[in-house]
């Protein structure tokens, strides 16, 4: 039996570890908490799973709440005026006062999910998921390791495989920084979230929501499943030092990470402040206030004991939020590795593998990791989109259904020029069809030549 050490019990590596035992690999899993202390511990993130991501979990049986997890329809897009106020309604009352915006977005639309997604708190998943694997017969080894032990266990003999999905902290820093990718040396964003109760239903359903204060930051709201049940997540995604921007003491209670939010939502999304002004914390660990920069590495560490290690998921390519995609590459780079480490057979695991293994998740990665750069900097053809998506539903549709699958977004989405030929020719096609269904009546049928049974009726449905 060939054996894997999979290092940190995340989405992705839990994930893997439980697909390999599945698959008759000895598997020995290292993480520093058990499943009760995950269960009980603080939120770590926000999450929302899309199409592609909840059929490999249901495929593996490992989605254990889609008869409890609301589900989540669209993505819905509020672009703010700028300026402080919005498109035909100026800021006015408190909200004037404190530098706010007006009750309405500049732009708001929402694009229909052909696959509705799901969010489920990870502790509720992780802790599940780590039972599980115990309960299949793999080993769990509950030790937090640094560098220096990983360079030792990759070492022995114990394995034929080390795989680090240990996420952006210690150990990721044993992946030196991949110099041919662009780089940020510096978050780009200051995160705030909380998992609440108490919030209005989003008033176009149960979607994603997303508002968008340009050279500020974006606010995110959506319906999800926490220890509490069926609750909404809020987490507000700052430019550092901007207006959104809430400096809070380390270690600042939840309570006092959800009235910084609110107040954010108050001041620069008052259209989701009116559904979350009497939210609470879900649980007393539900909030948390992160940063980090966006990076892609080497996926291969290589010690000086001449010992090897394979990273996967954000030990190697650690993306900013704003694409929500983080669960979602988690849960593609598992289902790439096991696959290449089931079709790899006995043959050993070298690094030619390591990196033709990474290969195949990068030629889907390198999309998001794209996509994320061209939302974090908001250039000029991004609101010209969003403004044509409030417009055009296909334009609204495709956008959200590029979060379940972002490989077409180079065709139309993430290039100036290609995003202008779009925009033009949906204008045409829009044009074009206005001028057809306002040409001249056609002849009745009865009155032409030749028999003619149809129904006469407009082949053009009306613009939605």
């Amino acid at each position: 039996m060939r054996t894997i050490l999979v290092v940190g019990g995340g989405q992705s590596g839990l994930q893997l570890a439980l697909g390999l035992l599945a698959e008759g690999y000895g598997v020995t899993l290292v993480s520093p908490a058990g499943a009760e202390e995950v269960r009980s511990g603080g939120v770590t993130s926000t999450q929302c799973l899309f199409g592609p991501a909840l059929r490999r979990e249901r495929r593996h049986g490992l989605a254990f709440w889609d008869d409890r997890a609301p589900l989540v329809r669209g993505v819905g897009v509020h672009v703010a005026d700028p300026g402080g106020g919005s498109a035909g309604a100026p800021a006015r009352g408190p909200a004037a006062r404190a530098g706010g915006r007006g009750t309405v977005p500049a732009a708001s639309w929402v694009g229909r999910l052909d696959e509705p997604a799901q969010s489920v708190d990870q502790r509720l998943k992780l802790s599940a998921w780590l039972d599980l694997f115990v309960r299949r017969g793999g080993r769990h080894v509950r030790r937090r390791i640094g560098a220096a032990e990983l360079e030792r266990l990759a070492a022995d003999r114990d394995h034929d495989l080390v795989v680090v999905a240990a996420g952006r902290g210690e150990l990721a820093g044993v992946f030196p920084r991949d110099t041919r990718r662009p780089a940020f040396d510096a978050p780009q964003r200051t995160l705030a979230l909380a998992y609440v109760t108490g919030a209005h239903p989003h008033p176009s359903g149960p979607i994603l929501g997303r508002s968008a204060v340009p050279g500020e930051g974006e606010v995110f709201t959506l319906p999800t499943y926490s220890l509490a049940g069926a609750c909404d997540a809020v987490m507000v995604e700052a430019v550092p030092g901007g207006p959104m921007d809430r400096v809070l003491p380390a270690g600042a209670p939840g309570e006092e990470v959800l009235d910084s939010l609110l107040d954010v939502l108050r001041r620069s999304a008052p259209w989701e402040h009116e559904r979350f002004a009497r939210a609470r914390l879900a649980d007393p660990r539900a909030a948390l206030r992160d940063a980090y920069a966006p990076v892609v590495r080497e996926p291969v560490a290589r010690f000086s004991n001449g010992a090897l290690a394979l990273g996967m998921a954000d030990a190697v390519v650690a993306n900013d939020p704003i694409t929500a995609q983080g669960a979602n590459m988690a849960s593609l780079c598992a289902d790439v590795y096991r696959r290449a480490i089931v079709d790899h057979g006995t043959r050993p695991f070298d690094e030619a593998f390591m990196r033709s293994a990474f290969a195949a998740y990068w030629r889907q990665a390198r999309q998001v990791t794209a996509w994320s750069r061209v939302m974090l900097s908001g250039p000029p053809h991004v609101w010209e989109l969003f403004g044509l998506a409030s417009r055009h539903q296909g334009t609204a549709d495709r956008f959200a259904n590029s979060f379940s699958d972002p490989s077409g977004l180079i065709d139309w989405f993430l290039h100036p020029e290609r995003a202008m030929e779009y925009a033009d020719a949906v204008r045409g096609a829009t044009a074009a069809r206005r001028s057809s269904l306002s040409g001249p009546p056609r002849t009745p049928a009865a009155y032409r030549r030749g028999p003619d049974p149809r129904p006469v009726r407009s082949s053009h449905a009306p613009i939605s």
